[in-house]
């Protein structure tokens, strides 16, 4: 428990990034050391589920490797292109919340047409703001469908050009599991 509080005071100023003379260094336990913005600090530790105070997980990244091969190249995946191809990654989740929408959108359609033909009495067709509220769910359902159908060939397009990406993922994923 010493060593631990220890040494989160040695490294509390490096991970929180707090520079002394306008930038230039920080203060490591009673020594100012020059300090780079490039400077990235990475810690491992083997235990399954460790736990972090609130205040450093806050100045952190916190990356949990306890998945599989394939799952951490997925994710992995999705860093490497985030760094060399923002707007692939941009668009792929842009499409995504696009797909969410698009399924509430038919949610609130189908609830809604349902709710009216639940409350219409006698005749449907004889109920003019029925049949419109029919037809509208229609061609917005029609509208949606396009929308999907080309939303799933740019994210085939944006899949291919990220499986460009793949090596580095598994030989990152790899390396994880070779260390391990």
């Amino acid at each position: 428990k010493q060593w631990y509080q220890r040494r989160v005071a040695i490294t509390a100023g490096v991970i929180g990034r707090n520079t002394i003379k306008k930038g230039r260094a920080i203060k490591i336990g009673d020594k100012d050391v020059d300090y780079s913005p490039n400077f990235r600090l990475i810690l491992h530790t083997k235990l399954a589920n460790p736990h972090y105070k609130p205040e450093l997980q806050a100045q952190c990244t916190l990356i949990n490797f306890t998945v599989t091969r394939d799952g951490l190249e997925d994710q992995l995946l999705a860093e490497v292109v985030s760094k060399e191809r923002p707007d692939l990654e941009a668009t792929k989740s842009q499409l995504t919340k696009q797909q969410n929408d698009f399924k509430i959108t038919l949610k609130g359609l189908e609830d809604n047409l349902l709710s009216r033909l639940s409350a219409a009495e006698g005749n449907f067709l004889g109920d003019t703001e029925l049949v419109e509220n029919l037809e509208k769910t229609k061609k917005t359902a029609n509208e949606i469908e396009i929308q999907v159908i080309q939303a799933k060939e740019t994210e085939i397009a944006i899949n291919e050009a990220r499986e460009f990406y793949r090596p580095a993922a598994a030989r990152g994923s790899l390396l994880y599991f070779i260390l391990n």
